[in-house]
């Protein structure tokens, strides 16, 4: 099985909504249909300069990119990318059978867009298969940007009960919303739609494993984790201790007070953290 929507008056309705948002845009770009084993994968570029792949959360999309891609184009060339198996642009051919095909396909896209490597940049599931590709297929990474990755353990009941409350108030008036949540009202309204009607899209991922020590220590180019504290996907303190311990190219830091929607919380570190790690020397990232 691939990933599908319900039905026509669901797909119809969501890519409406998907186009809405895609006006947001706020830089010129071009949109990409890049072929992989598993179909053609929507690919969005704006900008030049170093490359940096974007990689969105779950059920996020490219589009999830569009309050902070005008300050990532200024200095690079930022493709994001529409994952395939999930709702969006992207059209799956073939399925998912384990963590291997899905290293398969990111490493396609990352072929077919031409450099010689790339900077992966992802949020949550986006993290998780950049981190997936660094241990099984590392030629064309340059390094990868992980924000509150997925792959590290979870606390299942409690991640679904932080999920439910974070969802419940992007319903929430602005004013309200602004005091109960930290980062621009307008960000969570704007893709709220997209995230609740890409709820009738049947999912097609293989199942997320969890990182081994001995895959953690296969990675070979810089990596830079960034937590939030108060996350309820992971334990930020552990897992720093335990990366940093296995892999000397790693890198944590842990944002005080930052749930697992830290980019919506913190958009101008989240801004600051990806144009240092996208540059040559790495500077600007802490110890």
């Amino acid at each position: 099985m691939v990933g599908k929507f319900v039905d026509q008056k669901a797909a119809d309705r969501y890519f409406a909504t998907y186009e809405t948002i895609r006006r947001k845009w706020p830089v010129p770009s071009e949109e990409l249909d890049v072929e992989t084993r598993f179909g053609a994968t929507r690919v969005r570029r704006s900008g030049t300069g170093t490359p940096i792949v974007l990689l969105p959360g779950a059920m996020g999309t490219s589009l999830s990119w569009y309050p902070w891609v005008a300050e990532l184009a200024a200095r690079h060339t930022v493709y994001a990318v529409d994952v395939i198996g999930e709702p969006g642009r992207s059209v799956q051919t073939r399925p998912f059978e384990n963590t291997d095909d899905e290293a398969d396909w990111l490493a396609d896209v990352l072929a077919g867009l031409g450099h010689e490597k790339v900077h992966l940049v992802g949020i949550s599931r986006g993290a998780y298969l950049a981190l997936n590709l660094a241990t099984r297929r590392p030629a064309g990474v340059a390094g990868v940007l992980a924000f509150e990755p997925g792959g590290f353990g979870i606390a299942f009941l409690r991640f679904v009960l932080w999920s439910l409350g974070e969802l419940s108030r992007w319903w929430l008036p602005a004013p309200i919303l602004r005091r109960v949540s930290a980062g621009d009202p307008t960000v969570r309204h704007t893709m709220r739609p997209l995230v609740f009607r890409g709820m009738k899209y049947k999912i097609q991922m293989a199942p997320q494993h969890a990182f081994t020590d001995d895959e953690l220590r296969s990675i070979d180019v810089p990596t830079h984790f960034v937590l939030g504290a108060r996350s309820s996907l992971l334990n930020a303190q552990e897992l720093s201790a335990r990366v940093e311990s296995l892999v000397p190219r790693v890198r944590t830091e842990i944002v005080p007070g930052a749930t697992h929607a830290l980019n919506l919380e913190e958009p101008e570190l989240t801004i600051a953290r990806i144009l240092a790690f996208a540059g040559q020397d790495h500077a600007g990232l802490p110890d």
